[in-house]
């Protein structure tokens, strides 16, 4: 039996540091997209949907080439207090624009664009809910909304790897793996790490909260990252295992 606090190595939700939150992929939820998926990291959900389109940005136009690009946004009641949608204001913040960003770029890095045709696919992810890791998870299913999206339609042999995206941290001095917001919240060092099967990267995003950090504790932080990619490839795996043509 133990008394008072629980030991550092327990977390409030019961895991241990090395944990993923509890991981779903519920596919085909928009009868209307090429793909689409709900994600779910413990109690963060994220809507994705990819729609197939025959047209490019017109830079692209003539060039033989494809594209990937994506939107992000929050439902006004995902936080524990209601905000404005985005619409509503005119413009979309700066944090929008950058998480938007990131996705695009994350699955633009495992498509041959040069295969797809002047054709675009969007991702869209909206989040239903939000407990942290709303960006990692919009990564992570937004990957399977676009691999159900080109399987679906015979286009699977342009994906070329696998990517999905996680979060590690320093919370009260333990390396954690997935934060969720009441640990990112109060994170001495907070990392979003989105990488391919490949074991390349397209993002490291790293920031200290309070005392810096060194080398050694960035290459641990990037070991347990790449732990929790592992288990988010094969879980993407075996949920995209079930899709046809």
């Amino acid at each position: 039996m133990t008394l008072g606090n629980r030991p550092p190595t327990v977390r409030s939700d019961g895991r241990g540091p090395t944990d993923l939150r509890p991981l779903t992929f519920t596919l085909g939820v928009q009868k209307w997209a090429e793909g689409s998926c709900v994600v779910r990291f413990g109690d963060t959900q994220v809507l994705c949907a990819a729609t197939i389109e025959d047209r490019v940005p017109p830079h692209l136009r003539g060039k033989g080439t494809g594209w990937v690009t994506a939107e992000y946004s929050m439902l006004p009641r995902a936080t524990a207090e209601r905000s404005q949608r985005e619409s509503a204001k005119g413009r979309i913040g700066g944090r929008t624009h950058e998480i938007q960003r990131l996705i695009g770029r994350s699955l633009r890095g495992v498509v041959d664009l040069g295969k797809l045709g002047e054709r675009t696919v969007t991702v869209d992810c909206d989040v239903l809910q939000a407990d942290g890791g709303t960006r990692t998870a919009s990564v992570t299913g937004g990957y399977v909304a676009l691999a159900a999206a080109l399987i679906t339609y015979g286009m699977e042999r342009l994906l070329v790897s696998k990517i999905a995206a996680v979060s590690v941290g320093i919370v009260n001095g333990v390396d954690l793996l997935d934060l969720d917001y009441s640990e990112d919240s109060r994170a001495e060092v907070d990392f979003n790490v989105v990488g391919t099967d490949a074991g390349t990267y397209v993002e490291l995003q790293g920031t200290a909260e309070g005392r810096p950090f060194d080398r050694p504790r960035v290459d641990a932080l990037l070991d347990l990252a790449n732990v929790g990619l592992e288990r988010l490839f094969a879980a993407q795996a075996e949920a995209l295992a079930g899709v046809r043509r």
